[in-house]
């Protein structure tokens, strides 16, 4: 019985075996560099010729004045676009699926899917552009109604939610699409039962539709707990400026600030380091919720 199991399954261990490669070569072999968190690092002298300094350069970064600043802004940006990220895709689902033309359904789906595809450095000039504070469209359409220019991209108090609101616009066609394929798998008998007991749409949603796809949307939620120290360097990066570094400066800017910019190699990966340690935790915990509460599992 084990010999003919595996031989039905040895094409499929051939097939995912170059995937293996890559990502020991790209993602495990890499990690040997994190001893520079340890070290003095020269990039002349290199791993093995740097001196060691244990964990100065981890106090080092805790003791900077902006770290705990850091810290917060990107665990509030990335929470903020956790729980909307959530929420926007459920709500966009629920009022596709009460849309009965499969054209016009179709047509909205890839419009709010588009986005998803775009990259950060494209959206960023289209998102500067827009958010002008001289000429974009936006404070143009304020200004009709007689409300001042707002500085989306120059004033703390608006940039971390003008992050939050664009990321949310680019990715919540993805996530609908999860939301969706939950939303079919409903029993079409469930709602009928609830018709003939005189419930409305608003009743069907409510008991029914909501119900039916919460194990997903807990799925969804547990999962996203990983990445409370991911606030989107892409787009972070693309969209900053000094003036906004109070509100908008996370961890991962900081990172490329010391490391590329002041060549600081030690603080730089003791930094990264100490975020993927986190985001480790995170995301086992992340998983263990998710199979404690959505009967969730890898293996």
């Amino acid at each position: 019985m084990k010999t003919g199991k595996w031989r039905r399954e040895l094409p499929l261990h051939i097939l995912v075996f170059p995937s293996i490669v890559i990502v020991f070569i790209y993602s495990y072999i890499p990690m040997f560099g994190n001893i520079i968190a340890f070290q003095d690092f020269n990039p002349i002298k290199g791993v093995f010729g740097s001196t060691w300094t244990g964990l100065t350069n981890l106090e080092y970064v805790l003791e900077m004045p902006n770290t705990y600043r850091i810290i917060w802004n990107t665990i509030y940006i990335a929470s903020m676009k956790i729980i909307l990220g959530n929420i926007v895709p459920i709500i966009i689902a629920l009022l596709l699926n009460e849309i009965r033309k499969k054209a016009v359904k179709r047509s909205i789906q890839t419009l709010i899917y588009f986005p998803y595809f775009l990259s950060w450095v494209i959206l960023a000039g289209i998102f500067i552009d827009i958010l002008s504070i001289q000429n974009g469209i936006v404070n143009q359409a304020l200004g009709w109604f007689g409300i001042d220019p707002i500085y989306f991209l120059g004033d703390n108090k608006w940039f971390p939610i003008t992050l939050v609101l664009t990321d949310t616009w680019k990715n919540f066609g993805f996530n609908t699409i999860v939301f969706l394929a939950a939303l079919t798998s409903i029993n079409p008998s469930l709602y009928e039962a609830a018709i003939i007991d005189g419930a409305n749409r608003w009743k069907q949603t409510l008991h029914i539709t909501l119900p039916g796809i919460l194990p997903i949307v807990i799925l969804m939620t547990t999962l996203s707990l990983g990445n409370v120290l991911n606030a989107g360097f892409d787009q972070v990066f693309n969209l900053y400026s000094p003036q906004v570094y109070e509100s908008g400066d996370i961890l991962d800017t900081l990172i490329y600030r010391i490391g590329v910019s002041d060549a600081q190699y030690g603080p730089a990966t003791a930094i990264g380091l100490l975020k993927s340690f986190v985001s480790f935790l995170l995301i086992s915990v992340s998983y263990w919720l998710a199979y404690r509460f959505a009967n969730y599992r890898i293996f």
